[in-house]
């Protein structure tokens, strides 16, 4: 499942054959000139309308922590999204604090679970994704993202995401953990490939802002060469991208 940062890529991954897409909230800020988490709510879901309908196959949103605390709120983002033609968002648990990075346990668990009320009165059957973000803030304590992620399954999320953990002894204790629900997997360094995740029982991968990443980093080469020496080598051998979205 890769993650688009536009129109365009969404398009192309549709194209290839991937069965399912999902947004980058980074990936969508670099794309608007912003760092991570400076994305409002209604610039993210103008872009969920937007990629949910240039494609035909299910895109999940990254909704980030719901663009609110109160699980109130949340319930009320989250059915925006859900209007939005989505076919599966995550809420994590980030807090944004960076004394306290992760949302207090009890009020992390009672988000999840008025996410989940919200989908089910939307009647859209939306997956939620349940999302424990110690790995990416500074708290990877294992232990504690396993019970996390334990609560927010039983709170209603149909599958569970931990990301930045490329331990797969990890990996498969979080899926042992939280069977027989699924697990989603982001996988932004080379330390495992699809079969192999498959082998430890992981049932979703993502790449949060990777591909984006990658683009951004062939651009950058050839700009810097630009800048730097005036010469244009990296000019060579490109894609016929406009073939692309020929009809």
């Amino acid at each position: 499942m890769p993650n688009p940062w536009d129109v365009g890529s969404a398009r192309v991954l549709e194209g290839m054959g991937f069965p399912a897409l999902a947004t980058t909230s980074a990936g969508l800020a670099w794309s608007l000139g912003l760092p991570d988490a400076q994305v409002t709510r209604d610039q993210t879901l103008e872009h969920l309308r937007l990629i949910a309908g240039a494609v035909s196959v299910p895109v999940n949103a990254d909704f980030t922590n719901g663009y609110a605390v109160d699980p109130v709120d949340v319930a009320a983002n989250v059915t925006l999204a859900a209007q939005t033609g989505i076919a599966g968002l995550s809420i994590e648990d980030s807090s944004g604090d960076e004394a306290e990075p992760l949302f207090a346990f009890d009020l992390a668990v009672e988000r999840v679970a008025a996410a989940r009320r919200a989908i089910d009165e939307s009647g859209t059957g939306i997956v939620l994704t349940g999302r424990s973000e110690g790995f990416v803030c500074g708290r990877p304590d294992i232990d504690e993202t396993i019970r996390r992620l334990r609560a927010y399954a039983d709170a209603g999320a149909d599958c569970l995401y931990a990301p930045r953990i490329d331990n797969l002894e990890h990996v498969s204790a979080i899926v042992a953990a939280v069977a027989p629900k699924p697990v989603n997997l982001l996988i932004n360094s080379p330390f495992t490939t699809v079969a192999e995740a498959a082998q430890l029982g992981v049932r979703r991968i993502s790449v949060g802002g990777t591909l984006a990443r990658t683009a951004w980093d062939g651009a950058l080469s050839a700009a810097r060469e630009i800048a730097e020496r005036g010469t244009f080598s990296r000019f060579q051998r490109l894609p016929d991208v406009e073939a692309l979205f020929a009809d």
